[in-house]
């Protein structure tokens, strides 16, 4: 399979094996025994990339039906008196009084305002619980225990809990009723269905459509996951100053890519224009209206305009993150 994104990551403990090429513990979700599912690629191994059907399968997810299986992301709970104490200090949300059973998504910054984690999750009263990328669970967990200090918070990995993603949201289920969720939920989209409607919308996923410099200013994460009005937190300086000044230096724009290619643009590989580059792809998916698409961070300075070779394929711009002020335009984001 060359659709997929490539990269690599340890999944959850339950329902894993080691790999004996890698020596790493490769997950394996039981849904991959229905009939026709077919194993993702990459980050997002070990889950079904799509069940023989990825047309009808993006379109029942895209009209409100259907669900996908992503326990291979990894979950963390804090528990705890001082759980959103700690969470509110450390994140770019505002997480001090956060209702149960309201979902939020948070960024964790360098002090330079790169983003180093991102993570969505909700509490219920007596424990906050997150899920993020496949494999940087770990990272999460060692950053927010650095910052504990003398707060009451306990945090941990979440091995019984599995992520599945609904038209209405994530929810978390016991990881022994995913091979029930069939007769439950009915038919389940595959991961190809759910980024491809992901990438059509703009939505930005850490590590594949951001790199080591990425700022949320440039992805159009202000006001999804960072809230401008608290207090201060670890590279809220640089967020500021950019969304205060505009013209963030690099921005995200989705790639309506040449459908005679018979191939999508490697993650990772160079955005060029006149021979030079200026930028990098990060996911591609076969949209089932738009074709081929994929997301790419380009130089604030070249033209919405202009087309691009995105690993030596034609790609058109189309504009996610408004040049001058850093913020997500694109109107299917709030679909």
């Amino acid at each position: 399979m060359t659709d997929a994104a490539t990269g690599s990551a340890t999944g959850p403990a339950s329902g894993s094996a080691t790999d004996p090429a890698t020596g790493l513990t490769a997950y394996r979700s039981p849904l991959l025994d229905l009939p026709g599912a077919v194993d993702g690629e990459g980050v997002d191994a070990g889950v079904p990339w799509h069940y023989g059907h990825p047309v009808e399968e993006q379109r029942r997810l895209e009209s409100g039906a259907g669900w996908v299986d992503l326990s291979h992301r990894d979950v963390v709970r804090l528990a705890g008196p001082d759980r959103l104490q700690l969470l509110h200090a450390m994140t770019t949300q505002h997480l001090a009084a956060l209702p149960a059973g309201e979902w939020t998504e948070a960024l964790v910054l360098s002090p330079h305002g790169h983003v180093e984690h991102q993570f969505a999750g909700v509490d219920d009263g007596e424990a906050f619980l997150a899920h993020t990328e496949p494999g940087q669970g770990s990272g999460l967990i060692e950053f927010l225990t650095s910052m504990r200090f003398l707060l009451r918070v306990e945090i941990d990995a979440v091995d019984d809990l599995a992520v599945i993603a609904r038209p209405d949201g994530a929810h978390f289920v016991p990881r022994t009723a995913l091979a029930e969720l069939p007769a439950d939920l009915g038919p389940p989209s595959g991961t190809w269905a759910h980024e491809a409607l992901r990438i059509a919308a703009g939505r930005p996923r850490l590590g594949l459509d951001t790199d080591h410099r990425t700022i949320p200013n440039e992805v159009g994460w202000i006001g999804t996951a960072v809230h401008m009005d608290k207090g201060c937190y670890r590279g809220q300086e640089t967020v500021a100053r950019v969304h205060t000044l505009g013209r963030p230096p690099r921005r995200l724009v989705l790639l309506h890519l040449d459908g005679s290619a018979d191939r999508l643009p490697a993650l990772g590989s160079p955005l060029m224009l006149d021979g030079r580059q200026v930028g990098r792809v990060g996911s591609t998916a076969r949209h089932h209206e738009l074709g081929p698409v994929g997301l790419g961070l380009v130089k604030r300075s070249v033209s919405p305009d202009v087309e691009l070779l995105a690993d030596e394929v034609a790609a058109s711009q189309e504009v996610v993150v408004d040049p001058e002020v850093g913020l997500h335009v694109r109107p299917r984001l709030r679909d």
